[in-house]
């Protein structure tokens, strides 16, 4: 196995320049990149219809305004402040956590000015110096958290941080976050029925794999979602003892407990699009008193907030006249005044007074913290741990093949040199590339596409490249697609009574070998071309049909129709069955007919029934392997699109 990325001990006596970490070693770091001021002034979102849609709306007398979502938002946040921004759903809480990301905003039209500590940022800088937990926790359920950690390590840490530096970080996050009792369970999968760690255990996790690099700045979308209320309340409590550290923490949340609200230092009431209050905790209160919706005693003041916010179906136009109220109340009020006018001081782009539109289109290149080599050795080594603990590809693989295999050998146990031996060897043939093709397609097509949104969003994060993922993917599996199929050839070859000799055994394994990486091959290009697991097992079967058509069994190649023929250059079925076919009955002289003149009396006659040519044998292998490389660079070409989509 590739080693993890060692250095030398000189390397790890030097001092290391890495603005992003924190431990007991001292370590130069620059001040201004420690703590984070975010400031956004003057937010406005819109949708963007498209031409088509713009004409149906014409055409049907619809309104031809796009959608305003975000309406003159601002806000600041201070190193050390917990913000929370809540509302009713529809509110625009997530579209501003976005703007705030530079995530998610395809199809939108962004207006406004964001800065960091008084400088414009972009989706670089976000990247660089600030972290985000998503709502769903996306994860190799087969390691263990101290493994995730480690690997998280190794790619996101900066390239000059010492190797030994970057494991104690690993120790250090594990007992900051309250990680250590399950540091080495698994994770654990519960959509795949795989036991691991808790709800709560798992959003610590998130976030220990974002504070891994000691950001100044994090995002939390939801990070309550799906969690009791004890366990929602430990998840904020997390948080909450980051920004203590010094960190700018800002989240979404939907309806925190009491206890839970009591956590936040600052809260961002949203209504409409538009900001109806921001402050202290405790300043809500008393402003909600003054306009006139003073939260009772003993009443949860999150909901209290919400459920005053929120738009009532069948009393809009009186909840929304309610909202502009309290809206106007707080932009007109000393904390709505003072945050504004702090908000324009801060945001440099907005100085002049005018509005900068943001072109949300633009993709920024993802900075690589890891050279190309660190990453594929730490890719290459979770998808060798993924592998010898995914049961799915190792213990039912194993028991299907020896099963399988046993049960060819059983139903064609000692076929004899006759005409009815002839059809059941051809027979088994056929079953060996049917059976290495369907067992290795559907495993690739239900692992792999399982594992495409971790892709996508650790790819997304800048941690490693789409090469290095399907070259790492790929060697990792290939010992897989050898150690199966030479079982499966070994155990029922002999119990079939193929062709006794040696060497035509190791090149009936080698073709099976073929078959299964070209089968493997056609998984990738399906699950790489699929949105999800469901979508790729409903393509791939139909797709494997008509070339399993033209393997020459069902049909004889002779009798395609020609404006099929292409269809043969695309089938593996093809190429094996026609070089399984030669491996078995090249210079076989003699077969027992018993007088039976439609009995193949040798090997050539059978192989010129159907219609196959010695001669083409190093054509088969050549060509199987083209499609196995064909096949494969499809998969990655696709892989990369999509890729590039995300980003």
């Amino acid at each position: 196995m590739v080693g993890l990325g060692r250095q030398s001990e000189d390397d790890e006596k030097q001092p290391v320049l890495d603005p992003y970490f924190s431990g007991t070693t001292a370590v130069t770091v620059r001040p201004e990149l420690r703590q984070a001021t975010y400031a956004w002034d003057q937010i406005n979102v819109f949708t963007k219809a498209s031409k088509r849609r713009l004409n149906w709306i014409r055409k049907d007398g619809g309104d031809q305004q796009p959608k305003h979502i975000l309406k003159d938002v601002k806000g600041v946040v201070h190193p050390g402040e917990f913000l929370a921004i809540m509302g009713a759903s529809g509110a625009g809480k997530t579209t501003l956590l976005n703007v705030l990301t530079y995530r998610n905003l395809k199809g939108l039209k962004v207006t406004g000015g964001r800065t960091i500590n008084g400088e414009t940022t972009d989706l670089g800088s976000i990247k660089k110096i600030g972290a985000y937990v998503q709502q769903d926790d996306l994860m190799i359920g087969t390691l263990t958290v101290r493994e995730h950690l480690k690997f998280q390590a190794l790619l996101r840490m900066e390239t000059r941080t010492s190797y030994k530096m970057r494991m104690r970080r690993v120790e250090d996050v594990i007992k900051e976050l309250g990680l250590t009792k399950c540091a080495d369970t698994v994770i654990g999968s519960p959509s795949l029925g795989q036991k691991g760690i808790s709800g709560g255990e798992m959003k610590r996790l998130s976030f220990a794999c974002e504070v891994i690099t000691d950001p100044p700045l994090l995002f939390c979308d939801e990070p309550t979602s799906g969690l009791d209320s004890f366990m929602a309340q430990n998840v904020v409590a997390v948080l909450k003892a980051l920004a203590e550290r010094g960190k700018t923490v800002i989240c979404t949340i939907h309806q925190p407990s009491s206890e839970v609200y009591a956590m936040f230092d600052r809260v961002l009431l949203m209504a409409e699009g538009r900001v109806a209050y921001m402050g202290d905790v405790d300043g809500a209160y008393d402003f909600f008193r003054e306009v006139g919706y003073a939260c009772p005693a003993n009443f949860n003041p999150a909901d209290f907030f919400i459920q005053t916010l929120a738009i009532v179906p069948g009393m809009e136009e009186q909840c929304r006249g309610r909202v502009g109220k309290i809206a106007n109340c707080f932009q007109e009020s000393k904390v709505g005044l003072d945050m504004a006018k702090e908000a324009g001081s801060l945001v440099l782009s907005l100085n002049s007074g005018n509005s900068v539109e943001v072109d949300t289109a633009s993709r920024v290149q993802s900075h690589y913290r890891t050279g190309w080599w660190g990453q594929f050795k730490a890719v290459f080594w979770r998808s060798v741990l993924s592998n010898m603990r995914e049961p799915m590809v190792l213990k039912v693989k194993a028991i299907q093949t020896v099963f399988i295999a046993l049960l060819f050998g059983v139903i064609y146990l000692g076929q004899e040199l006759n005409q009815e031996g002839v059809m059941n060897i051809n027979g088994a043939l056929f079953l060996f590339i049917t059976n290495m093709t369907f067992q290795n397609v559907f495993a690739v097509v239900n692992v792999f596409c399982l594992e495409l949104p971790i892709f996508m969003r650790e790819h997304g994060n800048g941690m490693y490249r789409t090469d290095v993922y399907f070259l790492a993917k790929t060697l990792a599996e290939l010992p897989l697609y050898f150690i199966f199929p030479f079982a499966f050839v070994a155990i029922c070859y002999f119990m079939i009574g193929l062709k006794g000799d040696v060497g035509s055994f190791f090149v009936c394994v080698g073709i099976v070998i073929l078959v299964s990486n070209v089968a493997a091959s056609f998984g990738y290009m399906t699950s790489c071309s699929c949105s999800s697991v469901n979508v790729a097992l409903a393509v791939t079967s139909p797709a494997i049909v008509p070339l399993m058509l033209f393997g020459g069994f069902f049909l004889n190649s002779g009798s395609v129709p020609v404006w099929l023929e292409w269809l043969e250059y695309l089938s593996w079925f093809n190429y094996a069955n026609e070089a399984l076919s030669i491996n078995q009955w090249q210079n076989v002289m003699s077969i027992d007919c018993g007088g039976n003149p439609a009995c193949p009396s040798n090997g050539s006659v059978v192989l010129d029934s159907l219609n196959y040519s010695v001669d083409n044998f190093g054509v088969d292998l050549a060509a199987l392997g083209g499609l196995l490389v064909g096949y494969r660079l499809i998969a990655f070409l696709v892989l990369l699109f999509r890729a590039y989509r995300y980003e």
